[in-house]
């Protein structure tokens, strides 16, 4: 009789899983978070052992804003045919894809130190036409398409070229200001513009409706689920070379990319 009154309390008591959503999105970063490798991850989390919730556990940059999305939409897909609600526990930061991720749920927690928001697109490149000439090189591109070399690093910078980007940008932009409007609707407080890519802190963010409220993932969910509701961690696997030191160029300069994105925060 023990055992099964012990399956039955234990069948009783509420379930959350918890999902590390952590690093830079990209959909070539092998340790970062792109729609590919997080889908099994996120079916299991939505789908296996009927979960009270999902809290996302996030702490990105930011990224790809295609990737972002893509997961943003798969976070929302799933929520939606399992019935399940989403939490959003933010650790250090997230900031612009961090953001978009974390506005996939339906409720956003942040730490008083979170730094959040950075709504607005960036590209950033370099020019070396410069360096060439200093040193007598010559660059050789043939092209069929009078935009195919746009934005050559190596040819001095093309007026045309650089308002056709900034004109992606912006449609990239409105794409993300809509998001946020959309999922934010009714809990942004603010009329200031909220979109122009600066970053506030955890209670600030709170105050401007950016996020609902102050909690880490743990006490908040034991609060909404009770004391005996049990976690399942699930994450992003490293592969069998990389456990081995076998890929230590790539995760060298993955690293390196990676730390420039949260060194922009002052992470």
């Amino acid at each position: 009789m023990g055992m099964i009154k012990f399956l039955r309390n234990r069948k009783k008591r509420k379930s959350v899983a918890v999902v590390r959503l952590s690093g830079v999105i990209s959909a070539s970063a092998r340790g970062g978070l792109s729609d590919q490798a997080l889908a099994p991850i996120l079916e299991k989390a939505f789908r296996k052992g009927k979960p009270s919730a999902v809290a996302l556990v996030i702490n990105s940059p930011g990224g790809s804003p295609v990737q972002s999305s893509l997961i943003g939409a798969r976070i929302r897909r799933l929520a939606a045919e399992t019935d399940v609600l989403v939490y959003a526990f933010v650790e250090d930061v997230a900031a612009s894809g961090g953001y978009w991720l974390a506005v996939a749920a339906d409720e956003i927690y942040v730490d008083p130190s979170s730094i959040i928001g950075s709504i607005g697109v960036i590209s950033a490149g370099f020019g070396a036409h410069e360096f060439l000439n200093r040193y007598g090189l010559e660059r050789r591109v043939y092209t069929a398409g009078k935009s195919k070399s746009m934005l050559d690093p190596f040819r001095p910078e093309n007026p045309e070229d650089v308002e056709r980007l900034k004109l992606s940008l912006d449609d990239i932009h409105t794409v993300f200001k809509d998001h946020v409007t959309v999922r934010r609707a009714g809990k942004i407080k603010s009329e200031e513009d909220l979109f122009t890519g600066e970053i506030w802190l955890g209670q600030k963010a709170v105050d401007l409706g950016l996020v609902d409220h102050i909690g880490h993932v743990v006490p908040v969910m034991k609060d909404k689920f009770g004391d005996k509701t049990r976690f399942r961690v699930l994450g992003q696997k490293k592969s069998f070379l990389s456990r081995f030191g076998m890929s230590m160029m790539s995760q060298s300069y993955e690293l390196i990319e990676e730390r420039l994105a949260f060194g922009r925060f002052g992470l």
